[in-house]
């Protein structure tokens, strides 16, 4: 009882909770050469690091480098690295120039923070490259206002895009020595992830094997529709992609009842499903015979077999694979430009975040101009990089920011402290920028632990600093923070009406449509709904997760809340094995009785939205329905015992 006492509260462990990540050694590497490449150029040919010229030429050259080498994502393909790190290089030099529009005093500096952080925030609702962007976007601006150097701003664009192209080069030298293909290897993942969902089958690590396979198929359509909607005319490979995962939805419903009933699969069809992942990932061969068709045994069993054996012809028979190849329609333009708009201005999150981002940028501007900040810019850019670039938890990523920021100040100071300007800060540089990649995938405080010294020991190039500037930036950064964490997230009822009950809603309305298709549908439309259906579920764990780090009331009624998504994902199970049942013989429930299921769950998506107490009537269902309307009235039953008046929502 006493070691429970001690125990942090479960919402601060998650805040501080760091994952293991292995080391990728070739963006370490990459990292480590690139980053202090400039630098090292004039530290040795370029009239050294006493030159105010010269040196303005690395820093900026190094700034460059920095931004484009941060940009990729290891396990994107090479066209989407590139796009990634265009964007961070355009957008990085934009906001270089706009910087010179955002110093000094008055009201010219607010405006133009205002106006860069409303279109910074739309930007961010088209494409993670592009949201990436709107990021250095903003840091630059930030960095612009302040950073004062001898070059002219022709001079800094110039030594900043020279920088891009040298870790642009990097990326490219990297990807040549890389034999993974990103969209093979996610759809690959698929079967993988299959395969093990299988061999988990009555053990403990079912649920997260089911949960790890929704990832996987999530990944995969993600994935493929991304390429082929990037990539330049037809390609038959992504095409056969699409197919393959196409075709895997048999095996996946098989998959996925079998672990609903506990049936443990043959462990012939769990070996095969592991050659399957092989020889898409490999572009191998297939190793081994098909198994064999089975007539008799469980539904579930047969189902299993009868996915794995559609898989293995496509996959050990170009012409087939060819044959199902899916292509991906493309869409006009008046198309695009609507769902642009529909994921901008059109958009309610949208607009919300960037009058959020707009207000708290233009605070922090007044702030610089009104506090007795040394480097005011510090201020503007901790709540950029706090802010943007996604729609995270606000809260987190502040408490993370400013414990890494206050380590990495440390850090960075006390190296400066010791070491020479010379090699030595060079040295320090690069092993900091060799850290970054492990320790981005680990946690957002830890990578702010290691970029900051960077960061510092960079700007302190450019422009010297005392003893004292220390404390002085340490305070920027919490007053940054701050105002995150004030004007950001405290005053908005979004943060109290929390995007997890978004989530839930929306999960019970994917539900019905599930339910609609699976009993009223054809096989493709069933198909399609429990693709959709999944998604959502995937979508309100991961709402779950971000709620959990937040503290009470959030963080405690996320966690009461638990319960119903566990019953959500068990219902949705539930349709899964419906279908299989009635795909093997089972009757087709009678309109009426799926009627009656589906409003009971239209019900419980109004109960959610209106914080209603659910009634008590229990669902009569027969046949192949009767488990479903199980796992709804156990859902309904789980809705009341969070309804007002039965328990407190925020555990007080």
């Amino acid at each position: 009882m006493a070691d429970r006492g001690l125990r942090a509260p479960a919402w601060l462990e998650e805040l501080v909770r760091t994952s293991r990540p292995a080391v990728p050694w070739r963006d370490v590497v990459r990292f480590a050469v690139v980053v202090p490449a400039p630098l090292v150029v004039v530290a040795t040919v370029g009239g050294g690091l006493d030159d105010p010229a010269a040196l303005g030429a690395g820093v900026f050259g190094t700034t460059g480098a920095l931004a484009a080498t941060l940009a990729p994502q290891a396990s994107g393909p090479l066209r989407t690295r590139l796009r990634r790190v265009l964007a961070a290089a355009l957008f990085g030099a934009l906001g270089l120039v706009a910087g010179q529009y955002a110093s000094g005093e008055g009201w010219q500096p607010v405006v133009v923070i205002g106006v860069l952080s409303a279109v910074a925030a739309l930007i961010s609702s088209i494409d993670a490259a592009l949201s990436l962007g709107a990021l250095q976007l903003l840091v630059y601006t930030a960095l612009s206002s302040g950073l004062q150097t001898s070059l002219s701003t022709g001079a800094e664009i110039g030594f900043f895009a020279a920088g891009a192209v040298w870790a642009t080069v990097g990326v490219l030298v990297q990807a040549r020595t890389e034999d993974l293909d990103p969209d093979r290897d996610a759809v690959g993942g698929v079967f993988t992830a299959l395969g093990d969902l299988l061999a988990a089958i009555g053990t403990p690590r079912t649920e997260d094997a089911r949960r790890e396979l929704t990832t996987a198929l999530n990944t995969g359509y993600d994935r493929v529709i991304h390429s082929r909607s990037t990539s330049a005319g037809r390609s038959r490979e992504l095409a056969e992609l699409a197919g393959l995962l196409n075709a895997a939805a048999p095996l996946v419903e098989g998959a996925v009842a079998a672990a609903r009933a506990g049936v443990e699969p043959d462990p012939a069809d769990v070996t095969a499903v592991h050659a399957l992942a092989a020889a898409v990932t490999g572009r191998r061969p297939l190793v081994g015979d098909r198994p064999p068709a089975v007539t008799e045994g469980p539904t579930t069993t047969r189902a299993v077999r009868h996915g794995v054996r559609l898989v293995w012809n496509l996959v050990g028979d170009p012409e087939e694979r060819a044959s199902a190849a899916a292509e991906l329609p493309r869409l006009d333009l008046r198309v695009r430009v609507r769902d642009l708009l529909d994921r901008t201005v059109g958009n309610a999150d949208s607009r919300s975040f960037a009058v959020r981002l707009t207000a708290c940028m233009v605070v922090a501007e007044i702030a610089r101009q009104r506090l007795p900040i040394e480097r005011p810019y510090w201020v503007l850019l901790t709540v950029a990089i706090v802010l943007k670039p996604d729609f995270g938890s606000v809260f987190t990523r502040a408490v993370q920011r400013g414990g890494g920021t206050l380590l990495g100040v440390l850090l960075g100071s006390a190296l400066l402290a010791v070491l020479p300007r010379d090699g030595w800060v060079l040295l320090a540089m690069a092993v900091a920028a060799g850290v970054l990649p492990w320790a981005r995938n680990a946690n957002f405080g830890l990578f702010s632990v290691f970029l900051t010294p960077l960061v510092i020991m960079l700007l302190d190039l450019a422009s010297p600093s005392r003893a004292g500037l220390v404390g002085a930036r340490l305070v920027d950064t919490l007053i940054g923070c701050a105002i995150v964490l004030v004007v950001g997230y405290a005053l908005w009822p979004q943060t109290w009406r929390a995007p997890l009950d978004d989530a839930l809603r929306g999960a019970t309305v994917a539900l019905d449509r599930f339910v609609d298709a699976a009993f009223t549908g054809t096989p493709v439309e069933t198909r399609r709904a429990r693709r959709l259906d999944y998604r959502a579920l995937s979508e309100l764990q991961t709402q779950l997760q971000r709620r959990l780090a937040e503290p009470p009331p959030i963080s405690t009624r996320a966690a009461a809340w638990y319960p119903v998504i566990i019953q959500l994902e068990r219902t949705s199970d539930a349709v899964t094995e419906a279908v299989i049942a009635m795909r093997a013989g089972a009757e087709i429930p009678p309109p009426g009785q799926v009627h009656v299921l589906r409003r009971a769950i239209r019900e419980l998506d109004q109960d959610l939205r209106l914080h209603r107490f659910p009634d008590d009537a229990e669902i009569h269902a027969e046949g192949v329905l009767a488990p479903v309307a199980r796992e709804v009235d156990a859902a309904r039953r789980l809705v009341r015992a969070q309804a007002p008046g039965r328990r407190d929502a925020d555990g007080t």
